[in-house]
């Protein structure tokens, strides 16, 4: 079960990650162009935030048979900055970035403005972006290596 819910989430981090930097350039682009907020934009939005969705669920689940989770207690992982960072920040981190891309895409369906739809998206999903890449060079991976 560990094993296939790893390579699951480590996979999907590529779909996430290459949706995620398509749909904050769309939207800048979109936000400063004065460009009106279209079908391909909600679309590729909605692919993101779908994403996000499934790989948070896939981390949660993963997190729960992890042995990096499961084996080491609250109080020995305070004492050890990798088990710390598996067992607290890598979690932590993602549920704001998850949070984040929630916002803004809620935010962007509630403007009636066409144009004015792309600022939300722009800006928090750019903040989900920098939570996710920080939160990945913490843990000392590759942003788009393979994961072992």
């Amino acid at each position: 079960m560990y094993d296939f819910l790893f390579q699951a989430h480590s996979g999907l981090r590529f779909v996430l990650f290459f949706a995620l930097i398509i749909a904050i350039i769309l939207a800048f682009a979109g936000w400063f162009g004065k460009k009106p907020f279209n079908k391909a934009n909600k679309t590729l939005n909605l692919v993101t935030l779908i994403s996000t969705h499934i790989q948070f669920v896939l981390g949660l689940l993963l997190y729960f048979v992890s042995p990096w989770v499961i084996n080491h207690t609250m109080g020995e992982a305070m004492k050890d900055s990798t088990l710390r960072y598996w067992k607290v920040e890598h979690l932590a981190m993602m549920l704001v970035a998850v949070i984040l891309i929630t916002i803004g895409n809620a935010k962007s369906k509630r403007i009636a403005d066409l144009t004015a739809k792309h600022r939300p998206v722009a800006i928090y999903f750019s903040l989900a972006l920098l939570i996710i890449v920080v939160a990945i060079l913490q843990s000392g991976r590759p942003l788009l290596g393979v994961s072992h």
